[in-house]
């Protein structure tokens, strides 16, 4: 099984300090990152880094993934958000999964083991928001295999043959509930391995948090009425 690398990033030049150096290179075939537009010397710190960078052609995370599995010539692919939030480390984990026969390989947050950003917390929006989304999505789209539960987490991988049979969206911002639901409906097979998140080193979240979550809404009740 070759592996493919892909960050993904838009002014993450502090993240980037940080997870760049931490990557065991020898376990991919090949890295290279999607930017969106980054200013703050990021795309100048990959490419001294010998990383080369492709600027995406379109706006949105899913224009950014798709671009990635177009210019991905190996068996699959990992994305990695280099934003100092995770570790680094776990990037070993998943050529195993791969070469076990999953599909799609998930870094979760929210299983037994893990640990996400919000647990300090009293109520856990974003968390519970996820589980909501996981159980919503199981529940219209499983029919077998494991449940997801972390199922926007943007720290995963997938095969390339299955990213081309579920065919994602090239435009918005919820690929990856779009992946996990439509790996339910062609019956993939999924696995998540706990991982630990922490707040990221710099700068604002890009995805905020309302209109975020109100497109993934509209999304899913798109997807409902197509079950199959």
């Amino acid at each position: 099984m070759k592996l493919t690398l892909c960050l993904l990033t838009r002014n993450e030049l502090i993240g980037c300090k940080n997870d760049i150096p931490q990557i065991k290179r020898e376990l991919f075939d090949d890295i290279y990152a999607i930017d969106a537009d980054s200013t703050d010397g990021t795309i100048e710190y990959l490419t001294d880094m010998g990383i080369p960078v492709y600027q995406q052609p379109r706006k949105g995370l899913n224009a950014a993934c798709v671009y990635a599995f177009e210019k991905c010539q190996t068996d699959a692919l990992v994305f990695f958000h280099p934003k100092g939030s995770v570790p680094v480390a776990d990037l070993e984990k998943f050529e195993g999964f791969f070469n076990q026969g999953y599909d799609l390989v998930i870094a979760s947050r929210n299983i037994r083991g893990a640990q996400n950003e919000e647990d300090h917390k009293l109520i856990k929006y974003r968390k519970l928001f996820v589980t909501g989304l996981a159980l919503l999505s199981a529940l219209f789209f499983r029919k077998s295999g494991p449940i997801i539960w972390d199922v926007l987490h943007g720290f995963r991988g997938m095969t390339v043959k299955s990213f081309r049979q579920i065919a994602p969206s090239p435009v918005g911002m919820w690929i990856d509930i779009e992946m996990v639901s439509k790996a339910y409906k062609k019956r993939l097979k999924m696995i998540e391995f706990p991982t630990r998140e922490s707040a990221r080193l710099a700068g604002e979240t890009h995805f905020k948090a309302i209109p975020t979550g109100w497109a993934i809404i509209k999304y899913m009740l798109r997807e409902m009425r197509n079950p199959d």
